[in-house]
Parts: structure tokens; sequence; C-alpha cells
């Protein structure tokens, strides 16, 4: 695939004139770099699914179209973009391999939390490669020691996709009380590559096989205190990192830019699959019946339902991070009763898209069901998705009643 290269710095230097430093693409160029990208990712869907990971090639190339830096801080490299761009990018590339654009949203958006960090920690990952790449995971299974000058953690994670693609990574655990009485302390601890193992035959899924979320291993490792991330100041917007990266898009709740990478590759997946559909109806006849499949009135009726409601479920979330951005450029704390809703809408959406495909596909006769049917690997990779924590509506409907009345929040990633 041919691409503009995109000019970097070989050592991004906090401060200095980004106009100095690299050519900026505009937004509207990286979109068009990503949907040109559809057809060779959709090539290389399968050996993604076998090989349980990302092609190499694929990453190098988002490296090179500069798809990475999206959200990460201009002083570091980055290009610091509306996040309505970033999942412009992910969409698109979900398009091609839903797996692809699971990882590229999961990987690309930890710019963004790595900019919350302490100033320390952001220069330990991108001082010397302003285009290192961080993985995570957030599950608190972690066990954490306080000592002098930080922590000792140790554990083992599951779910860290593209991590084999990463130099370090983010890890959630809780920190125990410094005294007796206090509460427990939600944290992400980042630690680099040398730190931890990779188990990476420890991925073995149904769907998103080509996400390379494998498990992560931790065996009694210092992590010092700048290194790590406290939900409670994700939650309130008071990042550490905040006071070095001062621009609006790093006021945003972080729980909301990651919540939106996890649900927003399914738009992608579910683009794919209505095109499946289409594909597939317009040459199938029923062996049994002898009805073409594009006049059945009830598949017709499915495929455009889906069509209709995932323009629908797409304008939305847009229109999220359109209402998000415009509060933090006017300095405006964002209303509890909205970032309930925009938690509950993200984490809606992916079920909402497999039940739409999974009318499609019940409609299709027995052609769909082989594994070489265009529409069986969206199907899989949206089942697959929703069952993400961050996907299940069930953990949002509470605060979303709480905050009508004006009760604060139970859940607090948000």
């Amino acid at each position: 695939m041919a691409t503009s290269a995109v000019e970097m710095p070989a050592k991004a230097a906090p401060g200095d004139d980004p106009a100095v430093n690299r050519a900026t693409p505009e937004p509207e160029a990286l979109v068009a770099r990503a949907r040109a990208m559809i057809p060779v990712l959709r090539e290389r869907a399968a050996a993604c699914v076998a090989s349980r990971d990302v092609p190499a090639q694929s990453i190098a190339e988002f490296q090179e179209a500069g798809f990475f830096r999206i959200l990460q801080p201009r002083r570091w490299g980055g290009y610091e973009m509306h996040p309505n761009v970033f999942y412009d990018v992910q969409r698109a590339l979900a398009e091609g391999c839903m797996s692809t654009g699971w990882m590229y949203g999961v990987v690309g958006c930890h710019p963004y939390e790595i900019a919350l960090f302490h100033e320390e920690a952001q220069a330990e990952v991108w001082g010397d490669d302003p285009s290192a790449l961080v993985s995570s995971s957030y599950q608190p299974v972690g066990k954490v020691t306080r000592v002098e000058g930080g922590y000792r953690l140790s554990g083992r994670w599951g779910f860290s996709t593209g991590s084999v693609h990463c130099k370090w990574v983010v890890l959630g655990a809780v920190v125990p009380p410094a005294a007796e009485g206090e509460a427990p302390d939600m944290r992400a601890f980042l630690l680099p590559r040398a730190d931890y193992a990779i188990d990476t035959d420890s991925w073995h899924v149904f769907g998103l096989q080509g996400t390379g979320s494998h498990d992560i291993i931790v065996d009694d490792v210092f992590v010092p205190e700048h290194r790590t991330h406290r939900s409670v100041h994700g939650f309130l917007c008071t990042n550490p990192g905040q006071e070095t990266n001062t621009g609006p898009l790093y006021t945003l709740p972080w729980a909301q830019v990651f919540m939106r990478s996890v649900s927003t590759a399914a738009f992608g997946g579910a683009r794919a699959a209505i095109a499946a559909a289409m594909e597939i109806a317009q040459t199938r006849v029923s062996t049994n019946t002898g009805k073409a499949s594009k006049d059945d009135p009830f598949l017709n009726a499915a495929i455009a339902r889906a069509h209709a409601e995932v323009g629908e479920m797409e304008q939305t979330l847009r229109l999220t991070f359109e209402d998000l951005m415009a509060h933090a450029e006017a300095g405006e704390p964002i209303p509890m009763e909205k970032r309930t809703l925009y938690a509950y809408n993200s984490a809606s959406v992916v079920r909402r898209m497999a039940d739409l495909v999974d009318d499609m596909v019940k409609l299709l006769g027995g052609r769909a069901i082989y594994m070489s049917s265009p529409i069986i690997q969206p199907w899989l990779d949206l089942n697959a998705g929703r069952a993400h924590v961050a996907n299940d509506p069930a953990n949002r409907t509470a605060d979303v009643v709480g905050a009508m009345l004006g009760n604060p929040p139970g859940f607090t990633f948000l």
C-alpha cells in the first residue's frame, strides 16, 4: 500500500515547536489513509486470525501513517487531535479486519493515558523513542506491596491486546490501605518490557482471535510512584500529566476515551458484515425453496435495519465527543448525568450490533455458516467483543438513573 510518509523527529523534545519538528497531517488525510488500508487488511485477516496476532507489517504501516500519534501530545511528537479522528481511523481499520481495528483502538488510545502520568513517566516512555507503544490489562488482579519510593508488583493479567508489539504495559491493581480504616486505592502500574513476560500461548478464543490479547506475567518487580496512575485522578480529571500537557484534550475523563476504544471496532465489523450479507444475498438461491435471497423481504428488512441503526449509533457516539470536547475547550466540568449516559451508550453498541448481524446471519441459510463465508468472522468478532466488561450496559444502568436523580455514581470508571 502506498502512503505518504509522515515526517517525524528522531527524538521528540518537549516544548519544541511542532511545526519545526514534523509535518502534521490533516485529519481527513489520516482517515483516508485508514480507508485505503481496508482491502489489504481484509487480505491479511485470515493470517491475522490464524497467528492470533496482528501482522508486524500492519503495525509498521500504522506507524508510518501516523495512526498511533493521533492522541499523543504534540510536545512528545504526536498530533493531539480531536478524539473523533482517532475513532474514525479505528472504524475504518476494523472494517478491513475487526481484530486489527480492536488492537489499534486499545494500543492507540494509550498515548492518551501516558499523557496523564507524571512527567517523569512520560519521559521514560517517549524520551528516546516517541513511537514506543504501550499495551494494557486493567484487571485488578495484581498483588501490591508498599515499599519506599513505590511498590512491589506481582501477578498474572489476561487480555493484554497487542502486547507483543509494545515496549511497555499498563497493569491494574489495588493498592492496600496505608493505614487501618483507609480505603484501598485502584491504580494503573506502568512497566517496561524488561519487567514482565508475555505468555504468547494463552490467547485461544472463538472471536477477535487476531488481537494478540496475551497474558502478562510479573514476578515481584519494583514500580516507582511516578509510574502509577490513580483511578480517582482519572475520574476527577486531576491527573499529574495535566500539569505539562495543558491542552483541553487531556482534561477529558480517561474512562470516556478508553471505553470508546473497545466499542468502536464493532462498527467496522458490523459494516463488513452488512456488506457480506448483501454479497451473499445477490447470488444465493435456496436449494430447498428455489427462492432468491435478494427477493426475501425479511432479509432485506434485516439488512436495512442494520444499515440504519449502525449509522444512528455512529452518529450518537460522534456527537458524544463533540459535546465532551466542547466542555473541555470551554474549561467546563462535564455534568455527571452526561458522563453516565455516554458510558451507557458506549457499553450498549457492541451488543446491539451483534444482534443486528445475528438477524442477518440466520436468514442467509447454510451458505453463511461456512468458515469461508465473509460474514462469519465479523459475526464471531462481534460476539466476542460484547464479552468485554466495558461493553456490558448492565454495569451502567444504575448510575444512569442515579445521575438523573442527582445521586453520585457507584461505578466511577466513567
